[in-house]
């Protein structure tokens, strides 16, 4: 697997950007998050004047071998044609990312389908759908590490490009599956926990999804450390947002989190790099079963509460004007001594 040299931020400069916040011409503590928000922007940037450049959301895309189990709601086919709704601009992450001001990228990182050649798709199709997981890996180590490779690598493209902010989505029929068993095997959360209705399974359905993890938890012989269960029962947009937020913390940028399938990413990235979790900001805590629990695991603070679970990065893009209103704040309100304003608190 490649390496990547992910630093902590240096704290030393916290007291000087909390006295900047606390001296802005507010009571202390008044603008709440978004001074939690700058903050943790400043520590990440290092300096007392964050700023927030060309923001993109990375949209990963791949088929589920477990997906043939009955897991999801949705058939397979739906994951192409989601991803030609992508190109067309016609999802949910498109509007928002047209309203936000973010580039849009979309990765075949293993979709069961030969898109024809476009600008629009970049190709990184390790292969068409990951292995069931019901009966062996998902995926073999050399993929695996491809994965994570490919998503890495993309990452380093956008931050070339002039990103310093960055969010990333998912698409595949089957992801919510995997990344329950992620969450149930990284954390020792009962999977009764992690499973939920997905892309709208009724209650029979996700008794079913729940008696085939269960499956596959007895079927499963692997080691047990965190590279295998990533491996075993991943998928490769997973896997590729993985790589693509340890490269991300790698380059010091700062990760908007989505839903339920990309904050178990950031979970599992967590267990690989320990050191990529102070660079990460959750847009949004949504309806999926097992969210609010896999936040709480990672001791996270969501900005939003809206009862979004599409995914796509919708959750994480909806929540970036917060975080464009807190580096304004640290940015634009004068401190008491500027506006000649006797401190009152």
């Amino acid at each position: 697997m490649e390496l990547f040299k992910i630093d902590r931020p240096d704290t030393t400069i916290v007291e000087a950007l909390q006295d900047k916040i606390d001296n802005l011409t507010k009571p202390k503590g008044s603008l709440g998050m978004l001074e939690k928000i700058a903050l943790q922007i400043g520590l990440i940037q290092q300096t007392l004047q964050p700023a927030l450049h060309h923001p993109v959301n990375v949209i990963y895309a791949s088929d589920h071998g477990i997906a043939d189990e009955g897991v999801s709601q949705s058939p397979k086919e739906v994951t192409r044609q989601v991803v030609y709704n992508f190109m067309n601009g016609g999802a949910g992450i498109c509007f928002l990312s047209r309203q936000h001001g973010f580039e849009l990228k979309i990765v075949d990182g293993g979709v069961d389908f030969d898109f024809p050649p476009t600008p629009q798709i970049i190709n990184r199709k390790i292969r068409k759908g990951t292995r069931n997981f019901l009966h062996e890996a998902a995926m073999t180590t050399e993929e695996m590490n491809l994965a994570i490779n490919y998503g890495a690598d993309i990452v380093t493209d956008c931050y070339n490009e002039g990103c310093n902010v960055i969010s990333f989505g998912e698409m595949g029929v089957g992801n919510t599956a995997a990344s329950s068993m992620w969450m149930t095997c990284l954390t020792r959360i009962p999977l009764f926990d992690c499973v939920g209705a997905g892309s709208g399974l009724n209650s029979e359905g996700v008794k079913h999804k729940c008696k085939v993890l269960e499956q596959a938890l007895e079927n499963y012989q692997g080691n047990g450390t965190a590279e295998d269960i990533i491996r075993y029962f991943g998928g490769y947009e997973m896997v590729m947002a993985v790589g693509g937020m340890l490269r991300a913390a790698e380059l010091k940028m700062i990760i908007l989190v989505d839903g339920f399938i990309m904050t178990n990413c950031v979970l599992a990235a967590s267990k690989l790099y320990p050191e990529m979790l102070p660079y990460c900001l959750f847009g949004h805590c949504g309806d999926e079963a097992g969210h609010k629990r896999i936040l709480d695991y990672l001791q996270a603070t969501p900005l939003l509460s809206l009862g979004l679970r599409l995914g796509e990065g919708t959750g994480a893009v909806c929540a970036y004007p917060i975080v464009d209103s807190a580096v304004r704040m640290i940015n634009e309100m004068d401190s008491f001594k500027k506006a000649s304003i006797t401190k009152y608190f």
